[in-house]
């Protein structure tokens, strides 16, 4: 179990094109992973919100653990979500980095007072997460999350024999 510092980093994003391809490169270039492999959707993520609205967009998220700082690869799949927004805007590459915070909802009170607003937000299992509207100052979105336990991975690459 890990334990992470009050508003430390804790996790480092990208927006993919091919979540497979970005994988295999990662793996086979640096021996980043094994990834975890997760289909992101409405029904498996409460409180899914995209810009105020019930989200309904699905996308494929990859995880793995470097030291105390996870990365993560997203896919965005079907739907419009942050990710798409990316994709169309920059391209592939840096979307967020993750800070930790035990009680999320009063961190986004104090930035959304900040003019740093929720853009996209949700539940999985324990896992909170909230995507904050920081782009224009930072040049990449600043998510919080409390760190919470999430089921295991729908599948893993490499693939285990």
């Amino acid at each position: 179990m890990r334990s992470f510092k009050e508003g430390g980093t804790m996790q480092v994003a990208y927006v993919v094109r091919d979540l497979e391809a970005a994988m295999k490169r990662h793996w086979d270039t640096f021996g980043i992973g094994p990834w975890d492999i997760y289909q992101f959707e409405p029904g498996k993520v409460q409180n899914y919100i995209y810009r105020g609205k019930p989200a309904t967009h699905t996308c494929l998220i990859a995880v793995t653990w470097s030291g105390d700082t996870q990365l993560e690869l997203m896919q965005p799949l079907t739907g419009y979500s942050i990710y798409d927004e990316h994709l169309e805007k920059h391209g592939e590459g840096l979307h967020h980095i993750k800070l930790f915070y035990a009680d999320c909802a009063k961190a986004v009170e104090n930035f959304t007072r900040q003019g740093y607003p929720v853009i996209q937000s949700g539940r999985i299992d324990e896992d909170e997460h909230y995507y904050l509207d920081t782009e224009k100052d930072f040049g990449y979105v600043i998510e919080l999350g409390n760190a919470g336990r999430i089921r295991a991975a729908e599948r893993v690459y490499p693939p285990t024999a």
